[in-house]
C-alpha cells in the first residue's frame, strides 16, 4: 500500500496503490461525494491478492485531491474520466480493467467511448442507465431525496454534526439482507472528515455537467462488462442494472439480493470474484 500525489495539468490527485505493479491493473472509481476511502483497504488487498495491481484515488472535491470553492466546481464529467487516464499514465498503464461505484459507473461509461484502447474491462456497480427508456425506470426512492434536501440546514463546520450525516445516510442506503455496520461506517466516516480539503465540497458533484455527448451510447461500449447490483438500491433502483446488462454487448449482471447502495463485507467475495474474473479476460 502506497499513497502517492500525483500533478494533473494544474491540478493534484492524491491516489494510493496494492499489490505489484507488474500485475495487471484494476483502477477503482468512486461515486459522488466519496473519497477513495470507501473502497476499504481490505477490499483493495483482497482484489490486489487475486494477482492485481490496485489502485484508487480520490476524485476531485473529495479527500486529499484538488478542493473547489462549494457550489462551484470548475471541471466536467470529461475532465473527471480524463483524470482515470492520467492516474494510469502516472502509473505507467497501458491498459486497465476499471470498476467504478455509482458516479464512478458513470465516469467509466464515458472512458469506455472516450478512451477505448485504454480499457480492458469494465465493472459498473450501483450504475445509473442512461439509454432511451431510462426515464421509465424506477426513480431513487423518496427517502433518499427528502435526507439529501435536510441538508441544506447543515452545520458544516462542526465534525460531529458532519459525522452523525454520514452515517444517517448510511443508515437509509443498506439494504435488508445485512444490518448496518455502524462501527465501521463511523470510523471510515471519521477518516473521511479529517482528511478532507474541504469536505463541503465534496456536494460540489452535485452541481457537476457535462458528459451529454455520451448519453444514451452505452450500445457502443466494445469492452467485456460485467454489472453489479442491488436488488434494494434505494438511490438507483435495480432496474438500472438490468437495463445495462441489456444495452451493452455481452454484459453479464451480478445481481446482489438484498443489497442496497452500498459495499458490505460479507458481499465483498462476490463482488471481488466478479471483478476478478473479467479482470482476467
Amino acid at each position: 500500500m502506497s499513497e502517492r500525489m500525483i500533478r494533473v495539468k494544474d491540478i493534484e490527485l492524491c491516489t494510493e496503490s496494492f499489490g505489484n505493479p507488474a500485475h495487471p491493473a484494476v483502477l477503482l472509481i468512486m461515486g459522488a461525494t466519496a473519497s477513495m476511502l470507501w473502497w476499504e483497504e481490505d477490499f483493495c488487498r483482497l482484489l490486489a491478492e487475486k494477482g492485481f495491481f490496485v489502485i484508487r484515488y480520490d476524485n476531485r472535491d473529495t479527500g486529499r485531491s484538488v478542493s473547489y470553492e462549494p457550489g462551484h466546481p470548475g471541471y466536467t464529467f470529461e475532465d473527471m474520466a480524463d483524470d482515470a487516464i492520467a492516474v494510469l499514465d502516472a502509473y505507467g498503464v497501458e491498459k486497465a480493467h476499471f470498476a467504478g461505484m455509482s458516479m464512478g459507473g458513470m465516469l467509466i461509461q464515458i472512458i469506455a467511448l472516450r478512451h477505448p484502447e485504454r480499457v480492458q474491462g469494465i465493472s459498473l456497480l450501483s450504475t445509473m442507465y442512461f439509454g432511451p427508456g431510462w426515464e421509465d425506470l424506477p426513480p431513487m426512492e423518496a427517502k433518499v431525496e427528502t435526507f439529501f434536501n435536510s441538508m441544506g440546514e447543515m452545520d458544516w463546520s462542526d465534525p460531529q454534526t458532519l459525522l452523525r450525516n454520514a452515517v444517517d445516510k448510511w443508515r437509509i442506503l443498506v439494504g435488508s439482507k445485512h444490518p448496518l455496520d455502524e462501527e465501521r461506517v463511523t470510523a471510515l466516516a471519521e477518516r473521511d472528515i479529517a482528511r478532507a480539503l474541504n469536505y463541503a465540497s465534496s456536494f460540489n458533484h452535485s452541481y457537476v455537467t457535462g458528459g451529454e455527448a455520451y448519453l444514451g451510447r452505452s450500445g457502443e461500449i466494445q469492452a467485456p462488462a460485467l454489472v453489479i447490483h442491488g436488488t434494494e438500491d434505494p438511490i438507483i433502483p435495480y432496474g438500472h442494472g438490468e437495463a445495462l446488462r441489456d444495452s451493452i454487448p455481452g454484459a453479464e449482471l451480478l445481481t446482489l439480493q438484498g443489497i442496497g447502495h452500498e459495499l458490505p463485507r460479507a458481499e465483498w467475495p462476490a463482488i471481488v470474484g466478479g471483478i476478478a474474473k473479467y479482470a482476467a479476460l
